[in-house]
């Protein structure tokens, strides 16, 4: 009998706002009809994830992939580039621009003040939380509908300088 693959966890939901804001970046970048990179908040990391045709099988390289054994956010932005799911763009473009290792750094990897800082952050400049909290469990739910599996494990990238602060 074959062995089953093993099904990914689910994220928590500060790593699909990290996702939403990689595609408002434009930090995703498809390769070919499997492969894509994804490039990190502050530059100083390019992961690699691998996807089946209908997406269900993700192979990717981030540490929380790696190492937490749940969906990471350059996988999850590789499914929304791909069509799998489209948030609508003034979601993606409110969450551009942010310094999520920075702020991940800052609380510590907190991830409920993380996101209490960008949803303050998101109302200063007139964007609406509860629009884009909602459009991230939209994400989630789609995902957890999609019971993704683990693709090969490949290891983290090592860290570059990184080539710009936001």
């Amino acid at each position: 009998m074959a062995m089953s693959a093993t099904q990914w966890k689910m994220p928590p939901l500060v790593k699909v706002y990290e996702a939403l804001g990689a595609i408002g970046d434009g930090r995703v970048r498809i390769e070919n009809s499997r492969r894509a990179t994804v490039v990190s908040s502050d530059e100083s990391k390019t992961y690699e994830v691998e996807t089946s045709a209908d997406g269900r099988e993700i192979a990717s390289n981030d540490n929380a992939s790696y190492w937490q054994g749940y969906v990471g956010y350059p996988a999850i932005a590789v499914l929304l580039a791909r069509g799998f799911y489209r948030p609508p763009a003034n979601v993606t473009d409110a969450l551009a621009g942010v310094a999520w290792k920075d702020l991940n750094r800052k609380f510590k990897n907190d991830w409920a003040r993380t996101i209490a800082e960008v949803e303050q952050n998101l109302e200063q400049a007139g964007h609406d939380p509860d629009t884009v909290r909602s459009e991230a469990d939209a994400v989630l739910s789609f995902l957890r509908a999609l019971r993704p599996v683990r693709g090969k494990r490949i290891r983290p990238p090592a860290e570059k300088p990184a080539l710009k602060t936001r």
